[in-house]
């Protein structure tokens, strides 16, 4: 059966992701900071025995480097790269922007995947699926910008579009997929109670995108329902 590895896997899209995927027999490898805190994610894993549990602070390259050492001879078919940052504040906001949140900002949600990819290929190389998945936003889109504000976020989203971009562009030739999702509007603790959707549609929606991808969409920008996006 295949295996999924994700990112940011106690709480919101990255455990729903957990959920789906350990109910349709996938083995998944759920990596979270605080595995001593996530009890919906212990509980999922003390009744689904496909799901494997390993701790992991994405912000920490030395901990993601021992961790791809620890699972240096699995097969990974999927990496999503689910956990992320909103660090954005109003008290913050343009001419009192937070300097050191903004750096965070792009550790987190630019860098940390690219590493990840970086840290896991052997792993996906050797899998069946070859599939590297970055959860980005619309907030990521230039051209998507009419209304401003989010400035750490927004730039930090749309410099991970970039680099997933050439990701996509250098790995093609070793038949390695790469897929930048927008989760939609979701209610979560990040998305809100406003947001327009639910974590089990959404990830049920990326889901049918992962499954029907081919490699000719790698580099592609798409919503949960499979429609394109603009840069």
């Amino acid at each position: 059966m295949a295996t999924v590895l994700i990112t940011g896997a106690s709480r919101g899209l990255g455990l729903e992701f957990c959920h789906q995927y350990a109910q349709i027999g996938w083995t998944v490898i759920a990596c979270c900071r605080n595995p001593e805190d996530a009890f919906e994610l212990n509980n999922l894993a003390s009744l689904q025995s496909n799901v494997q549990i390993e701790t992991l602070d994405v912000s920490d390259f030395e901990q993601i480097g021992m961790l791809a050492h620890k699972l240096a001879n699995l097969s990974i078919d999927v990496l999503i790269n689910n956990a992320g940052l909103y660090a954005d504040d109003r008290k913050h906001a343009f001419g009192q922007l937070d300097y050191q949140a903004w750096t965070k900002s792009f550790l987190i949600n630019t860098q940390a995947p690219v590493k990840m990819a970086e840290a896991f290929l052997p792993q996906i190389k050797r899998s069946g699926k070859k599939l590297i998945v970055s959860i980005s936003s619309l907030m990521g889109s230039i051209a998507d910008n009419t209304g401003g504000g989010s400035i750490l976020y927004r730039s930090s989203k749309a410099a991970l579009n970039a680099a997933m971009k050439s990701l996509a562009l250098d790995l093609k030739e070793q038949s390695v997929g790469v897929l930048i999702l927008h989760p939609g509007w979701v209610k979560t603790d990040m998305g809100g109670i406003n947001a327009l959707i639910e974590a089990d549609e959404s990830v049920s929606g990326m889901r049918s995108v992962i499954d029907n991808f081919a490699l000719s969409q790698s580099g592609s920008f798409i919503k949960y329902d499979g429609t394109q996006l603009p840069w």
